[in-house]
């Protein structure tokens, strides 16, 4: 464990030399980045397999010193981070060795690994920092990543457009970090998270603080997950290309703010209030986002909504104090949404840069692989039993149940039916019936780079979820504790019932979805009628990003304009009156410099004269 440091240096390394050499590789810059995302992905595969059988590992060293303050860098891996490293190498890999096979022939493909090998790189580099302050900076060069892989397609007004969206929206929650992360140390003299700790459990810092500071740091991690109200640049990300939709929805940015919470969870713990707060706000997300979910046609923002709502659960469990459900959760959804992502993209790939669902249909004859693929991503999501997908969520409404939760828990519940409909609607428009699109002819499968990580993915979304379960037991969940017993148990128990209405539900939406859009026997207009008040609105999204724009980006439009005429006007102008002034009193000089000696000897004489009028109308008293 004490070479973990090394694990984030190798994307890096990759991300160097594709920047000095990648227009001479062009198409070969991938195996650059994609053999050191494999041996992240080995070292990150030893130290959890180490960290299973070692205690924590700590290395820092003296960075700042002020006074009696020190500041420190360094690395630790402990159980949270070494299953972070884990999951983030390997996503990153497989979306390395996907991209591959997508983004062939892109005249700036070489760039698009730099992009790739950076935001990799900040992540790791983000879940092994011992400290806030450190945690800070890799968290702002993930937002930096993020900004240039959504605006990758620069040509593109909307892409352009959805960069600047998710880098202002996500710079929003980080003001909130940043203040709460101040404040933290203001009153704990660090930045260390264990320091941080021993002050809150020592009673150093009052209960008034410990909630503010916690609810700040959350506003943190509601702008990089996508929580409601900023939540709105996730599903806008989507322009950016499908690998960096997996990569990002997956395991990295949007899974950083949870990983920030379950990282600072004693902090939280000692809140109730902070605690309420995110429940109250990842239950809503979570059936908020599902609902728009439910009628949206972009393949892509379908699984955008998905993602906003599958974060919401993430974050709902960890306000129910249901630690071990959240993180759980984390991995399982890294897994199955990251294949969700990359059949998507081979959907896309395979009928010419289509998006729209409406367009499609049929596909499962034509995708051998990549149909029985995404059914196992829309499966494990929709929490049928035996798929991964279906413990986690089982462990997210027990510990809810047990946190005593009941409205939140029904709204769970409610937003379980909605995704299993909306992902089996997606299924059943893309890979039954007639196909609806052109070019039916050219539909064919992705190549082996990018069937291979589906595949993968594939595999870990149908036995993921086996680490952690009732039945074969609880083996995460009991490691992920393993010497702090505030984190709760290893397994949330709840009654059986839980289980079997998780069941009903799930299977109830997938069901109603297989009669409206795979038998066909229950008309689509059931939502209100198509182009009805409750499609419109779901349609347009709560019509959210329309409220933005006229309340905050009006009223911040108006402000500049005010600040902009004081500057142009008031002090622009006034600086202008003065410069005005000496310019003028400087060209009257140099008219009187005319370099004739008869005009500077009558100035002298006639300065002269009018000293002797003065003299003689005081009467000499001058002297």
């Amino acid at each position: 464990m004490e070479n973990a440091w090394l694990i984030p240096l190798f994307p890096l390394v990759s991300f160097v030399i594709l920047l000095l050499i990648g227009k001479q590789l062009k198409e070969r810059s991938a195996y650059v980045g994609i053999l050191a995302t494999f041996v992240s992905l080995v070292f990150s595969i030893v130290v959890l397999f180490q960290r299973f059988f070692e205690p924590t590992y700590s290395a820092k060293f003296n960075w700042l010193t002020i006074g009696d303050l020190h500041i420190t860098a360094g690395f630790e891996v402990n159980q949270l981070n070494a299953l972070m490293l884990f999951i983030v190498s390997l996503v990153s890999f497989l979306v390395h060795t996907y991209s591959k096979g997508y983004m062939h022939g892109d005249e700036r493909f070489s760039v698009f690994y730099v992009y790739l090998g950076l935001f990799t790189f900040a992540m790791l580099g983000l879940v092994i920092s011992p400290n806030l302050l450190q945690t800070y900076i890799f968290w702002e060069l993930v937002g930096l990543g993020s900004f240039l892989l959504i605006g990758f397609y620069f040509y593109k007004e909307e892409a352009k457009a959805a960069a600047k969206k998710a880098f202002i929206m996500t710079r929003i929650g980080d003001v909130g970090l940043f203040i709460g992360m101040i404040l933290l140390f203001w009153q704990t003299k660090s930045f260390e998270y264990s320091e941080i700790f021993k002050a809150v459990n020592a009673g150093q810092v009052s209960g008034t603080m410990i909630t503010l500071t916690a609810i700040l740091i959350f506003v943190g991690a509601v702008g990089k997950s996508g929580q409601f109200p900023l939540h709105s640049w996730l599903p806008d990300a989507m322009e950016g290309p499908t690998p960096v939709s997996a990569l990002i929805h997956a395991a990295t940015m949007v899974a950083a703010g949870v990983y920030l919470v379950a990282a600072l969870f004693p902090l939280f713990l000692a809140s109730k209030t902070a605690l309420l707060t995110i429940a109250i706000i990842g239950a809503f997300t979570a059936i908020f986002a599902a609902s728009i979910g439910l009628v949206q046609t972009d393949i892509k923002r379908v699984l955008a909504y998905s993602t906003v709502s599958q974060l919401g659960y993430m974050m709902f469990a960890l306000g129910s104090a249901g630690y071990v459900a959240g993180v759980f959760h984390l991995m399982t959804h890294a897994f199955f949404k990251a294949l969700l992502f990359l059949a998507a993209g081979s959907v896309i790939h395979a009928v010419g840069g289509n998006q729209d669902i409406e367009k499609m249909g049929g596909l499962w004859k034509k995708l051998k692989l990549t149909g029985p693929l995404f059914l196992i991503g829309t499966l494990a999501i929709s929490g049928v039993p035996l798929l991964s997908g279906f413990f986690s969520k089982d462990e997210i409404l027990a510990a809810a149940w047990e946190g005593g939760h009941p409205i939140l828990f029904l709204l769970a519940l409610i937003a379980a039916f909605f995704t299993a409909f909306y992902m089996f609607r997606l299924f059943f428009l893309v890979f039954t019936g007639e196909f609806r699109g052109k070019d039916e002819k050219h539909v064919h499968e992705s190549p082996g780079s990018m069937t291979f990580p589906m595949i993968v993915l594939g595999v870990l979304a149908i036995v993921g979820g086996y680490v952690n379960t009732p039945w074969f037991g609880s083996y995460l969940g009991d490691w992920l504790v393993q010497g702090n017993a505030k984190l709760g148990s290893g397994h949330a128990e709840g009654p059986v019932w839980i289980q079997l209405a998780a069941t009903l539900f799930s299977l109830g939406g997938s069901f109603f979805a297989w009669l409206i859009y795979g038998k066909r026997s229950v008309s689509r207009d059931w939502l209100s009628g198509k182009g009805g008040i409750l499609h419109t609105i779901l349609l347009n999204k709560y019509y959210i990003d329309e409220f933005y724009q006229m309340t905050i980006v009006a009223i911040s439009k108006g402000i500049s304009y005010l600040f902009r005429f004081i500057d142009v006007f008031l002090v622009e102008g006034l600086v202008k009156l003065v410069t005005s002034i000496i310019q003028g009193l400087g060209k009257l000089g140099a008219k009187l410099q005319s370099g004739q000696v008869q005009t500077y000897g009558a100035v002298a004489f006639l300065g002269l004269a009018v000293l002797v009028v003065i003299f003689a109308l005081t009467g000499g008293y001058l002297r």
